[in-house]
């Protein structure tokens, strides 16, 4: 073989070989956001709802219902349920009637194998039949015992007083409830 033939038939081999690797390049393109989910290792719901409702109810009578704006549901190792958009949360007593409201920007019930644990984070309001309200950034609602308690910063409102405090325990109707570290105004009963 002539050096002439040679030198030709190298420039086409290295000409195929550079096309295809540029085709090879050009189709090879990945979507980077793809990318970051597939190799994420941020859990992914297994279940996902939008304008959820659900009744939490004990010898088949009705205790609390929760309304979300979107739920989802983790089965992780400890699995748990996320409402990231906020609750709307109703207690019921005995006769079925509602005597409690608890709202929140944001919740989320670990679910335990005997018991439920919901923590409410951000703009937390919980407002009793007679009017009272709490105002948090964080609680916590423990279904089997049915109590709310929070180490954070309280606030109740009631019609003549402003009590505040760090922490408060409270049955789930918000109608008996010890605050930790009071301060405010409070009027005392002669």
């Amino acid at each position: 073989m002539d050096a002439n033939r040679f030198w030709s038939v190298a420039k086409v081999n290295l000409f195929c070989m550079l096309c295809l690797a540029v085709l090879t390049m050009v189709s090879c393109e990945n979507d980077i956001e793809k990318v970051k989910i597939i190799t994420s290792k941020k859990a992914m719901p297994l279940e996902k709802g939008k304008g959820v409702e659900i009744l939490y109810s004990d010898s088949a009578k009705i205790k609390a219902r929760l309304l979300a704006k979107e739920l989802n549901r983790f089965a992780e190792k400890q699995p748990y349920i996320e409402m990231p958009k906020g609750i709307k949360m109703y207690f019921y007593d005995g006769n079925q009637k509602v005597n409690s409201t608890l709202t929140a920007e944001y919740a989320k019930v670990l679910q335990f194998p005997d018991n439920n644990i919901m923590e409410a984070k951000r703009k937390v309001v919980v407002v009793n039949e007679k009017n009272e309200t709490l105002n948090t950034e964080h609680l916590v609602w423990n279904q089997k015992e049915e109590t709310i308690v929070s180490d954070a910063y309280v606030t109740i409102t009631t019609k003549d007083e402003i009590i505040m405090g760090e922490g408060l325990e409270s049955n789930q109707s918000f109608t008996k409830y010890k605050i930790k570290k009071m301060k405010g105004t409070i009027n005392l009963k002669k």
